[in-house]
């Protein structure tokens, strides 16, 4: 039996990511109290409405003890239970948007609570869930149909058993991609940016590929981080681990992050079977 677990912060996309299991075939259900988590495993198999897995939203809408106990709430499931813990979260500026635009309350808001407050607070409420999570999705920078496209091939397309492996692309100017599990700094590699004919290509282009295949220090540097994923990847999976998110950031997240990432993916999906890519800035350029 699959179940998966979604929280975050109130405003992260769980609804969406919730609709989009729905979708799949996932029983759901939204604000679910934590401490009927294992009642939802005391019914016979035959009796048992699912079809794909059971799919429940677990949230700041919680009694704080239900919130605490969750861990030990996860470890009374039954052995055969294969449980995915997704936390989303969001940049502070953010989720005070989303809700500026929606006009929603915030489950923690009162008279006495402000908005930033109610959202700065929710990051130690959760915390019981984030510290469990086996896969976090920041979405400060994704649009609803990114979100569901995230869920449906990290968390649907792992089916398999295989490590689900994300070489994801940034540029540091717009922050760090909290999702990471590795990062790695590209920015001192030569860069394209100062090349007037190269400046409005990408990555992915002809003319700014073959401008960093002519840079030696590219290669090199590629060739360490490939000997250092090719001796620690296998030992992450033999470790149980289901997800790795591998990010890699230059200035702009434009030229030398994108072209690496995509050397990276091509190089390892051809040992994983659930090999994915996003370039974060170049979903905005």
């Amino acid at each position: 039996m699959h179940l998966v677990v979604i929280s975050g912060r109130s405003g992260s996309g769980k609804s969406t990511a919730l609709h989009q299991l729905e979708d799949e075939g996932y029983y759901c259900i939204d604000n679910m109290p934590a401490r009927l988590l294992p009642g939802l495993f005391d019914t016979d198999e035959g009796n048992t409405p699912l079809a794909a897995g059971i799919a429940v939203c677990i949230d700041s809408r919680n009694i704080l003890k239900d919130l605490e106990q969750f861990p030990a709430l996860l470890e009374s499931l039954p052995p055969d239970v294969d449980t995915d813990v997704v936390f989303l979260d969001a940049e502070d500026a953010a989720l005070l948007m989303r809700f500026s635009e929606t006009r929603r309350r915030h489950p923690l808001s009162d008279d006495n609570t402000s908005l930033a407050e109610a959202i700065r607070q929710e990051s130690a409420l959760l915390e019981p869930l984030a510290s469990r999570a086996s896969l976090l999705i920041d979405t400060s920078q994704m649009t609803i149909y990114e979100l569901r496209s995230a869920i449906r091939q990290r968390i649907l397309g792992n089916r398999s058993g295989d490590m689900s492996v994300l070489f994801q692309s940034f540029g540091f100017k717009r922050g760090l991609p909290s999702e990471s599990d590795l990062i790695y700094d590209l920015r001192m590699l030569p860069n394209p940016h100062w090349d007037a004919k190269l400046r409005k290509l990408n990555g992915r282009d002809s003319d700014v590929i073959a401008y960093l295949q002519q840079q030696p220090v590219v290669e090199e540097y590629y060739q360490d981080i490939c000997r250092f994923l090719d001796r620690w990847l296998p030992e992450y999976q033999a470790n149980n681990r289901s997800y790795m998110t591998i990010a890699l950031g230059c200035t702009g997240g434009q030229h030398r992050s994108v072209y690496v990432t995509e050397r990276l993916y091509e190089r390892y999906r051809q040992s994983y079977s659930e090999v994915h890519i996003r370039h974060r800035e170049l979903l905005h350029w």
